[in-house]
């Protein structure tokens, strides 16, 4: 029986290990032809898709491993925020602290696994065209999060993470995308390692009260 819209969205969580399955094609492509009905300002449709498994994952996998070894500085297209406001720090600490207590010992692994891609068998990464505007950032996140919830019906575990777009150089040269096109975030993609104690955490979220504002 399929999800309700909000069985999906309290089901999703940031998978950080994956077995080394891979994924069955028809199961990508219904992913990405739900998340087509992703809207957008003046239905623009700002994604570019780049899918990297097999042999290319590999490549782009081994290619990241040295440039960590050579200590090679990392570039991301999407710029890091200049800084955190004050309750976005405490929440970063207590999610590291929540990781601490429901992982164990496997928390250790965080580190290696960001390197590692969480050893997800594919990388779904999502671009724009460098001449479009935040407001088509804003809709490759909708894109994104349309992305995640297709994929849970489908049996499929998901995270977005900025490790996954650190070096640029690399993916364009592997995926062949083209300088006009700007990477914004890459979705590791597969079935969930359930027996990794990384992937016990699940993270926990502000209450209506802390992010709501009603007014009559």
């Amino acid at each position: 029986m399929a999800k309700s819209v909000t069985e999906a969205l309290n089901a999703r969580r940031s998978t950080r290990a994956f077995l080394s399955a891979p994924i069955e094609r028809e199961k990508l492509d219904a992913v990405l032809e739900a998340a087509a009905r992703t809207p957008s300002w003046a239905n623009s449709q700002p994604w570019e898709v780049f899918v990297a498994a097999g042999g290319a994952l590999d490549r782009i996998r081994k290619a990241y491993g040295e440039k960590y070894a050579q200590k090679a500085k990392s570039a991301p297209e999407t710029p890091r925020p200049a800084q955190w406001t004050e309750a976005a720090v405490q929440r970063r600490e207590q999610l590291q602290a929540g990781m601490v207590r429901d992982c164990g010992e496997a928390y250790k692994q965080f580190g290696e696994l960001n390197k590692a891609m969480f050893h997800a068998p594919a990388v779904i990464y999502i671009c724009m065209d460098k001449v479009l505007s935040e407001w088509s950032l804003y809709d490759i996140g909708a894109y994104t999060q349309s992305v995640m919830l297709a994929a849970d019906e489908q049996g499929l575990a998901t995270i977005p993470a900025v490790t996954l777009v650190l070096f640029p150089d690399v993916l364009k040269q592997e995926l062949k995308i083209p300088e006009s096109l700007k990477l914004t975030i890459g979705i590791a993609i597969g079935y969930a390692d359930k027996a990794n104690g990384i992937n016990n955490f699940v993270s926990g979220r502000k209450t209506l009260e802390e992010t709501v504002r009603y007014f009559e």
